[in-house]
C-alpha cells in the first residue's frame, strides 16, 4: 500500500438513536429497539417484530424539494454522511479535495420502499410515485455525492449484507494505492416489505428479541438504518492535525460458493485470514471480534466455529459480540456500522456487550461478551460480515500508534 488510511469522521443513524454519542451510549447500555413493526400491517405474517427507526424526522440538510424525491436509505445515508463529514472538520480544504474525494455505499434492497410504493399504486390504479427513478440502488452514491459535491471516484457495492464491509474496504483500497484522497464510505438499507417478507418466509426470524449465540436462540430481527465513516490519506489527516479514529488495515474477502443462504465454514475461515494475511499481522494481534452473528441458528454456528478454529483451537480466547442483537439486522447498513462501532471500541477501550444471552450452547463456544460491555485494551479488532450467496469480508480495523 502506498498510504495509510485513517478513519476520521463517523455518522450513523440507527434505531437506537442518531449520532454516535446517542448510538454508543445505548449500545453499550444494551438498549434495544425491538417493537411491533409500525409501518405496515403484519398480521398476515407469523414475526410482527421489528427494529425500525421510530418518529424519524428528516435532517435539515435535506432541502424541502429533496424530501419530495429522496427515498428513505438516501436521507439515512445523507444524514450519517452529514453527521461523518462535520464530525471530520475539515473547514476550507472541503472545497480544495472534492475532486479528489470519492463516495462508496453498500446496500442490500437499495430504495426498496420506492418500488414497493409503485407497484401498490399500480394495483390501485393509481398514479406513479414521481420519485420511482429513485429506485435505482445507484441512486444512493449519486445523490450523496451531488449533496456533497464530491467528484472522486463514485460506487454501489451490492453484496448484501456484507455490503458495508465491502464498501469501506473498496473505499479504504482506493486511497491505498492513489486513486483517491478522501472517500465517504458506508451503508444503507430502509425498512421493507420485501425483506420483512423474504426472512419471513425463510423461517428465520425471531418472535420478540435477537440472542446471538444463545442455545435457544430464535433468529434475526429485521432492521433498518446507515452507517457512513470518512476514510482520508494518513498524509492529509496528519498535515491538518485532524482527529483520527483508527486505521483501516485491510480487508479480506471470500466467496463460500456453496449454498445460497447458509454459511461454509471454510468461506468464513478465510476470510478473517484474508486479513490478517493482507496486513501482514497474525491471529495473536486481534483483540476483539465483532461477529455478525445474526441470531440464527445455522450463522451462529459456523461463524462461532470458524473463530474457534482460527483464534480458540490455538489458545487465543479472542472475545467477540454481536450488537445485532442491540441494533437487529440493519441489512446493507449492518457491517458499516459494526465498522462505526468498532471505532468506538478502540476509542474509548470497551467491548460493546451480546444482550439477551441467557444459556451457552456447546455449539457457540466461544466467549460472547454477554450482557455487559468490557473494558479491554483494543489495538486491533476483526468486523465480519456474511451475505447470501457466500459474500464475506472481515474489515481489520487498528489503534493509531
Amino acid at each position: 500500500m502506498k498510504h495509510d488510511v485513517y478513519v476520521t469522521g463517523l455518522g450513523v443513524v440507527s434505531p437506537i438513536g442518531s449520532g454516535i454519542g446517542l448510538f454508543w451510549e445505548n449500545l453499550l447500555a444494551g438498549r434495544h429497539a425491538f417493537h411491533r413493526v409500525s409501518s405496515f400491517d403484519t398480521d398476515q405474517y407469523p414475526h410482527h417484530i421489528g427494529s425500525e427507526i421510530r418518529n424519524y424526522v428528516l435532517s435539515d440538510c435535506i432541502s424541502k424539494a429533496e424530501k419530495k424525491i429522496f427515498g428513505r436509505a438516501t436521507s439515512f445515508a445523507i444524514d450519517a454522511a452529514y453527521q461523518a463529514i462535520a464530525d471530520a472538520n475539515f473547514g476550507d480544504m472541503h472545497d480544495l479535495l472534492r475532486h479528489r474525494f470519492g463516495v462508496v455505499v453498500g446496500t442490500t434492497f437499495g430504495e426498496a420502499q420506492i418500488i414497493e410504493s409503485a407497484v401498490r399504486n399500480q394495483h390501485q390504479q393509481k398514479r406513479i410515485p414521481r420519485n420511482i427513478k429513485q429506485y435505482s440502488p445507484n441512486s444512493l452514491s449519486v445523490n450523496l455525492a451531488k449533496k456533497f459535491k464530491l467528484r472522486g471516484p463514485n460506487f454501489v457495492v451490492p453484496t448484501a449484507c456484507a455490503a458495508g464491509n465491502y464498501a469501506v474496504g473498496y473505499g479504504a483500497y482506493l486511497i491505498s494505492i492513489g486513486a483517491a484522497d478522501l472517500m465517504l464510505v458506508g451503508g444503507a438499507d430502509p425498512f421493507s416489505h420485501v425483506s420483512f417478507s423474504g426472512f419471513s418466509r425463510l423461517g428465520v426470524m425471531a418472535t420478540s428479541v435477537c440472542q446471538p449465540f444463545d442455545k435457544n436462540r430464535k433468529g434475526m430481527i429485521v432492521g433498518e438504518g446507515a452507517g457512513m465513516l470518512i476514510l482520508e490519506r494518513g498524509d492529509i489527516a496528519r498535515q491538518r492535525n485532524a482527529k483520527k479514529y483508527a486505521k483501516i488495515m485491510a480487508c479480506g474477502y471470500s466467496c463460500d460458493a456453496t449454498h445460497m443462504t447458509i454459511p461454509d465454514s471454510d468461506g468464513v475461515k478465510a476470510m478473517m485470514v484474508n486479513a490478517l494475511n493482507e496486513a501482514g499481522v497474525t491471529i495473536n494481534d486481534v483483540d476483539y471480534i465483532c461477529a455478525h452473528g445474526t441470531g440464527t441458528h445455522m450463522n451462529d454456528k459456523t461463524e462461532s466455529g470458524a473463530i474457534r478454529q482460527l483464534f480458540y483451537d490455538n489458545s487465543l480466547p479472542v472475545p467477540v459480540s454481536s450488537i445485532k442483537s442491540v441494533l437487529g439486522h440493519t441489512m446493507g447498513a449492518a457491517s458499516a456500522i459494526e465498522a462505526i462501532a468498532c471505532c468506538l471500541a478502540i476509542k474509548d477501550q470497551v467491548i460493546p456487550p451480546t444482550i439477551n444471552f441467557e444459556a451457552k450452547d456447546p455449539n457457540c463456544d466461544i466467549d460472547c461478551v454477554p450482557n455487559i460491555p468490557r473494558k479491554k485494551k483494543l489495538r486491533m479488532v476483526l468486523n465480519n460480515a456474511l451475505a447470501f450467496g457466500g459474500n464475506n469480508a472481515s474489515l481489520l480495523i487498528g489503534e493509531i500508534s
